[in-house]
């Protein structure tokens, strides 16, 4: 009785005891990922560099994929399955490893490019098309050693992409030519993220982003606009951020016949001095100016040139000008004629 319920017990620990080493063993990493990745986290954030932070969050998603290989291996040095099953596992633990050192990699890449497109001009700029670019050639590699070391042979599989590839071209052409229009504008850099822009048809607003399909534009009112990569590409499109986000800003005014001109001119430069200097958003050393370019039906017209740090910061700066000048004309006697017309009737006897 004794022999028969030690050789139930012991059939049993042979299928219990894999389980619990298994379980046992992925506790343990799930704990020790606390501890250490905690302990590396507040390390990083002391240091000046942010890469060791990069090197941080690359490690931390494949850690629990290497602890399931430590516990599925440990399970099996218990076990007494059957050599083809242990084949099997051992194949999966290899592939698990590869998964664990290519999803690594995947994030350590699009950190580093995160990081030297954020401090290098040159280098190609941060959007989701970008980073997703580099996180499908590091997976494409993986899955290709994936293959090769399950014993399949990858030369076959190259050729019949290399076909298949043409035939996946005519059926997606609409999806390649905005993949391609959307790489075409990150490279060139003519449209890059946080740039405010402001197309033909007549959306404007700041790039949020350049995907694999659309750019995402978000509006003044705080709504998203998405252009196909494609037709943005052939679009006419105003950059406010490029050769650099100074912009001027011209500001229509007129003033009644008889004013005096120098004095017009001298008080309403001084006025848009004082916006400029006073106001967030102005060029504080810029130099206000006026130009006259017409005689209208009720008044002098002229054009005063301010200079504002970038696109949407002409909104305040006109509203302030506008307030301060009138308010100033109105101490200097300056008239802003209202739009009237005039009949010579001498002029019209004669005709």
């Amino acid at each position: 009785m004794n022999k028969g319920l030690l050789l139930r017990f012991a059939s049993l620990a042979e299928i219990f005891m894999p389980m619990i080493i298994f379980l046992v063993v992925l506790f343990i990493g799930f704990i020790v990922k606390k501890i250490i990745f905690n302990r590396l986290s507040h390390w990083a954030k002391k240091t000046s560099s942010q890469l060791d932070d990069i090197v941080v969050q690359a490690a931390k998603s494949p850690f629990m994929v290497l602890c399931l290989i430590l516990a599925l291996y440990f399970a099996l040095q218990f076990s007494k399955l059957p050599e083809n099953i242990v084949h099997l596992m051992s194949k999966s633990i290899l592939i698990l490893g590869i998964i664990s050192v290519v999803l690594a990699l995947a994030n350590l890449l699009s950190g580093l490019i995160k990081f030297y497109a954020s401090r290098i001009d040159s280098a190609l700029p941060v959007t989701s098309l970008t980073q997703n670019i580099a996180r499908i050639f590091v997976f494409s590699i993986g899955a290709l050693i994936i293959l090769n070391s399950l014993g399949i042979s990858i030369t076959p599989i190259l050729a019949t992409l290399g076909v298949g590839g043409l035939a996946v071209a005519l059926a997606l052409q609409d999806t390649l030519s905005n993949l391609f229009a959307g790489f075409h504008i990150t490279v060139a850099k003519q449209i890059r993220v946080g740039d405010y822009i402001k197309l033909e048809t007549g959306e404007e607003g700041y790039v949020v982003d350049i995907n694999w399909r659309s750019t995402e534009i978000k509006m003044l009112p705080n709504n998203i606009v998405l252009i196909p990569n494609d037709k943005l590409n052939k679009a006419i499109v105003t950059n406010y951020y490029l050769p650099d986000k100074e912009m001027a800003v011209l500001v229509d005014l007129g003033v009644h016949y008889k004013s005096d001109l120098e004095k017009v001119e001298r008080i309403t430069c001084e006025v848009a001095k004082s916006v400029m200097i006073e106001i967030n958003g102005g060029v504080a050393y810029f130099e206000p100016f006026i130009r006259y370019n017409t005689f209208g039906d009720s008044s002098i017209k002229f054009t005063v040139i301010l200079r504002v740090k970038e696109f949407v910061d002409q909104y305040l700066i006109k509203h302030e000008f506008i307030k301060r000048l009138h308010k100033r004309y109105i101490q200097e006697g300056i008239n802003i004629p209202y739009p009237i017309r005039a009949i010579n009737y001498e002029q019209e006897k004669i005709a």
